[in-house]
């Protein structure tokens, strides 16, 4: 199976992108999002591939990472949703931003894909929510080192990290104290989707 191309830019459909690698040219279906970002006709461009092969097809998928390749096969789990789907979601949000979409239950969010009702987006965060724990674990890059504690309670991103945790069936108390550790580590400037990562991280350690 194909899970990565690297090669160069040789043309950019409406959704689909062609990929020359060593003069063949490959047809990549992609998210909106990961087309408007691709570089310009002949420069180089490495995607991660999801490739699926049926009896009178075989068709490649591209993302800009692997946290975006998890949710396309995550998304299509669920109940009437399929390729179409999935790429529209992934179309409006990054992986990291439906990562914490689903993380606070953000059904807005989600219903900004095309075809996404509130319905749909409600199914996919409740059967869902309990993936987030895996991929953001597989997709964290840093490894946190847990510091003293320091209490920001009335920080709202401190506050959106801690209800999304909880979430996830946490309990409060330690993820108070994970949260409060990452973002001494991280800084004040830090995100509340940084934050729920590492503090995933810490809260997985245990």
């Amino acid at each position: 199976m194909i899970g990565r191309l690297k090669g160069t830019v040789e043309a950019i459909g409406d959704d689909t992108a062609i990929i020359d690698v060593h003069g063949v040219g490959y047809e990549v279906h992609c998210p909106a999002r990961v087309l408007a970002n691709l570089p310009g006709t002949g420069e180089a461009i490495t995607l991660t591939i999801e490739t699926v092969v049926r009896e009178d097809m075989i068709r490649l998928y591209g993302f800009s990472s692997e946290t975006e390749k998890q949710w396309f096969r995550l998304l299509q789990t669920v109940q009437g949703v399929g390729a179409k789907v999935a790429l529209a979601v992934l179309s409006v949000l990054s992986g990291d931003e439906l990562t914490e979409a689903i993380a606070m239950e953000d059904t807005t969010a989600v219903m900004r894909a095309p075809g996404v009702g509130k319905r749909v987006a409600e199914r996919l965060i409740s059967e869902l929510k309990d993936k987030v724990g895996s991929v953001m674990a597989s997709g964290a890059d840093q490894t946190f080192v847990p510091t003293p504690l320091t209490r920001r309670p009335s920080d709202p991103v401190v506050a959106d990290a801690v209800s999304a945790l909880v979430n996830l069936g946490y309990a409060e108390t330690e993820v108070r104290k994970a949260v409060a550790r990452a973002r001494d580590e991280a800084g004040d400037d830090a995100q509340t989707a940084e934050l729920i990562r590492a503090g995933l991280k810490l809260l997985s350690s245990r």
